[in-house]
């Protein structure tokens, strides 16, 4: 637009007409959008689904390595397109964050296979993790195991536990003989009682396994919902700003 400006100044009598001119400059942002802002969206959107994958694949790392160095790329080509300068655009603040954000995924995601992998040998849970992951994350997030129900899990292990204990253990007959009942050899109750510790042992073992890797599933979950909200939030801050 064009402004015509008539100014008389105080030294001279005839008035000074002047015309001005305002530029608008807009930057043409599709092909910044199309070719740097959409691609690096999309792949960061791959971050958070590194927590989903299961811990045995072997591909958690992977994942998360990739995107980073996919990321790397397109902030090589961004900073090749912009010229040197004190101040950091909006894009590049936004390629800063996406990385920072899928470091520290990948991070966690090296913590949770420690704990995933944690062997016999390895301690109990902790009663506070037992009730604040197992329980309140658990229900939070919708990780079950299989053959637990969503509502009543404990419920009904524990009316398994008492049909068991009620069926088995049949006391022998007050009549027995001595000679002719294996009751009364000393022997093989010891062997029965060493294959019974044994058979506990193992049993301790694995459910000590089994917890810890429950843990790292809930810890996956809840990651993965975090990150996902951040990629979203974050995202739709720069788009909101930049428009």
């Amino acid at each position: 637009p064009a402004t015509r400006n008539v100014i008389t100044y105080g030294c001279c009598s005839e008035p000074y007409p002047d015309v001005t001119y305002t530029l608008l400059l807009r930057r043409r942002a599709s092909f910044y959008i199309f070719n740097l802002l959409l691609p690096c969206i999309m792949v960061s959107f791959l971050a958070p689904l590194g927590f989903y994958l299961p811990a045995d694949s072997g591909e958690k790392v992977s994942l998360g390595v990739t995107v980073l160095l996919a990321l790397t790329v397109f902030q090589l080509l961004v900073a090749e397109s912009m010229p040197p300068s004190e101040s950091v655009p909006l894009i590049g603040k936004y390629y800063i964050a996406t990385m920072t954000m899928i470091t520290a995924s990948t991070t966690l995601t090296i913590f949770i296979m420690n704990v995933h992998h944690c062997g016999p040998g390895a301690r109990p849970v902790p009663p506070w993790a037992r009730r604040l992951i197992l329980h309140h994350m658990a229900r939070l997030c919708c990780v079950y195991e299989v053959g637990e129900s969503c509502k009543s899990p404990r419920r009904a292990l524990g009316r398994q536990a008492g049909r068991g204990e009620a069926g088995g253990g049949v006391p022998p007959e007050e009549g027995c003989p001595r000679d002719h009942c294996l009751c009364h050899h000393d022997d093989l109750l010891r062997n029965v009682d060493y294959i019974a510790g044994c058979f506990r042992r193992h049993r301790a073992n694995q459910r000590r396994t089994g917890e810890w890797k429950k843990v790292a599933k809930v810890m996956d979950r809840f990651f993965m919902w975090v990150f996902f909200l951040m990629v979203f939030l974050m995202s739709v801050l720069v788009l909101g700003k930049a428009a």
